[in-house]
């Protein structure tokens, strides 16, 4: 199984289950078998919500500032979580072609 090891600080998820379900969310961190997921909406830096992650999938790294910050240990505000998800949903639409 899947274990949070797996999931880098920074690497962008979709969540697969839960009334969250479909949410893009960021791995901010790691607790035992969970992780802990942000998008600066819903779930603030500050209360990031657990979830075990099969309960994600993996949609890639973002280069986005805001990543970089959080990879490098830095404190991200809630905004900048917001624009570098809103970002990377942008990349995703782009690359599947959607609009």
């Amino acid at each position: 199984s899947e274990t949070a090891l797996m999931y880098d600080v920074g690497q962008i998820v979709r969540s697969l289950a839960g009334h969250d379900k479909q949410g893009l969310f960021c791995v901010i961190g790691a607790q035992g078998e969970h992780l802990l997921l942000a998008d600066g909406k819903r779930r603030k830096v500050a209360s990031p919500k657990r979830k075990k992650c099969g309960h994600v999938s993996p949609l890639g790294a973002s280069g986005h500032p805001a990543v970089q910050k959080l990879k490098s240990g830095q404190p991200v505000s809630d905004r900048e979580l917001r624009r570098a998800l809103g970002a990377f949903r942008d990349e995703l639409g782009r690359d599947q072609g959607g609009n």
